[in-house]
């Protein structure tokens, strides 16, 4: 699996929505799933990690993600992890 986000993270933009869409999909089933689309239409991402680090660890990898800012839509913490979903900020 981490070879794969790697190659995912790499091959650019359209990796990424690929990317983010096969996440969508596999937190549909889930009932507290992020929302697909803002309500402007830019998609939406969840990114997770360990409650213990520092807050700067999600919104870090989310700027990462976007290559640049970021609109936070939901932050929550839940048996030790931190899960934020956001969106990118347009261009």
């Amino acid at each position: 699996m981490t070879r794969t986000l790697r190659s995912v993270v790499r091959d650019g933009a359209a990796s990424r929505a690929v990317f983010a869409a096969a996440l969508c999909s596999a937190l549909a089933g889930c009932g507290a799933s992020a929302p697909l689309f803002t309500s402007d239409g830019r998609p939406t991402t969840l990114v997770q990690c360990p409650a213990q680090g520092p807050l700067t660890a999600c919104t870090d990898n989310a700027r990462g993600i976007c290559g640049g800012g970021i609109d936070i839509i939901r932050e929550s913490t839940d048996k030790g992890t931190r899960s934020l979903v956001f969106a990118c900020k347009p261009r």
